[in-house]
């Protein structure tokens, strides 16, 4: 039913057979650490990775062997993904791995808190609270806050949205842009891709309802930090990267995203993942089309970080 190349598919026969022993949370995470840890490269020489807290959440710094730039360094803020349910650390070590070392950068990532145990808006919270640390100066390493950029996957993509609208509703600084992959933003339940990728490869649309479900708990009214399509001012916001991929149900979450950004006059690109699935980032160097979109990212990420300002 969906088109996928040869070499995607058997991505996502590898990424399926790491099948959860039972319904349970403990299960599901433990099968998603498992899937993780297999798709993980070896840590590129010479990265140096450290575990700390900012502002009592635990973070990650992965800094790559490079002298330290006179004016700070350039920094990426990650948010991992896994329906604000599961991950952590380690489970996106592999892309932070990638940008740390092919832009020679310092990259940060955010070990929120996971629902629903800690349902919205404990990840928000706990990700405002490290950007705000970060801005002032409680972070170990010397950071140029001119050249901090927010990078999140999924329900990550849902956070770095979410921080950049609560920091421009409250006047603080703001990152030098924002770049969301794949992101789920809360958009309305008829949107076309809800029902053209119900049951596509590795999320369904029964999937995104039930992690926001757990997300949201009996949230009565929901908040544009929870979904920022429900935001009705998207002016004043850092540029953005939306990519999104073809066969997924969040892909018209991304779409409807960035063209409130664009008509709100925020400079915002948007990749449209032809042929890519939702979670195809761990597919770098098996499948051309998620090379490409790895390609395009590291282009837009060196231009924002490395270029003058």
């Amino acid at each position: 039913m969906y088109p996928i190349s040869p070499q995607l598919a058997a991505f996502v026969a590898k990424t399926e057979s790491f099948t959860c022993a039972d319904s349970s949370l403990t299960s599901q995470r433990q099968s998603y650490q498992h899937m993780c840890q297999a798709f993980t490269p070896p840590k590129p020489e010479g990265l140096q990775l450290t575990d700390f807290t900012l502002a009592g959440v635990d973070v990650r710094s992965y800094l790559p062997p490079t002298p330290p730039p006179a004016d700070g360094w350039p920094c990426l803020l990650y948010i991992h993904g896994g329906g604000w349910v599961v991950g952590g650390l380690d489970s996106h070590d592999f892309i932070c791995f990638e940008l740390a070392n092919a832009l020679r950068v310092l990259v940060i990532a955010i070990d929120y808190r996971l629902a629903p145990e800690h349902p919205f808006p404990a990840a928000y919270d706990d990700c405002r609270a490290v950007w705000q640390a970060i801005q002032k100066g409680q972070a170990p390493h010397a950071i140029n806050r001119q050249r901090l950029v927010v990078v999140g996957d999924s329900a990550g993509g849902n956070l770095a949205a979410a921080l950049c609208l609560g920091l421009r509703d409250d006047a603080q600084p703001m990152p030098r842009a924002q770049v969301l992959i794949y992101p789920g933003l809360g958009g309305p339940a008829d949107l076309p891709s809800r029902r053209d990728c119900m049951d596509a490869p590795l999320l369904s649309t029964a999937d995104t309802d039930y992690y926001l479900a757990l997300y949201l708990r009996d949230l009565a009214k929901p908040s544009p930090y929870a979904m920022p399509l429900l935001a009705d001012d998207f002016s004043g916001l850092p540029k953005a990267l939306i990519a999104v991929a073809q066969f997924d149900p969040l892909r018209d979450d991304g779409m409807l995203y960035a063209e409130r950004l664009q008509q709100a006059g925020v400079p915002a690109l948007l990749y449209p993942g032809k042929g890519l699935v939702h979670g195809c980032l761990r597919a770098k160097g098996q499948a051309p089309e998620v090379d490409r979109l790895y390609g395009y990212l590291l282009d837009y990420l060196r231009s924002e970080l490395l270029t003058q300002l």
